[in-house]
């Protein structure tokens, strides 16, 4: 059973870095595609960055881009949302998640870390 276990989350302040990290245990593959996303209290899940795994393709939300990388290491066991200039806007509990091969919707996510960006 293959599990995505967040990490690198945080208290920062506006204009601060943070990288999330994101570690698939068990038994991993070549996913499809993976991505990120984040939720605050009382609103839909929102996306925030993707990418296949091939690596050639990655879309952003519009409130992220430019300040937002999403990566992935060789090994297929990680993957990283690198978060730059972060604004008190960016707070919410983020959660990975991947494709697994031949599916179209993320079937496979994380647990959350939260992130906290004040003033």
């Amino acid at each position: 059973q293959v599990r995505l276990v967040e990490s690198g989350g945080g208290s920062v302040q506006a204009g601060d870095s943070l990288r999330l990290s994101c570690s698939a245990s068990g038994r991993t593959v070549s996913w499809r595609a993976v991505g990120w996303f984040r939720q605050v209290p009382e609103k839909e899940r929102e996306f925030v960055a993707s990418m296949v795994w091939t690596g050639a393709t990655a879309r952003y939300a519009d409130s992220v881009l430019g300040r937002f990388t999403i990566s992935r290491d060789k090994s297929g066991n990680m993957f990283y949302l690198q978060m730059n200039s972060l604004k008190p806007d960016d707070s919410a509990v983020y959660y990975c998640a991947v494709k697994s091969p031949g599916r179209n919707e993320y079937d496979l996510w994380g647990q959350g870390t939260e992130v906290t960006v004040s003033p």
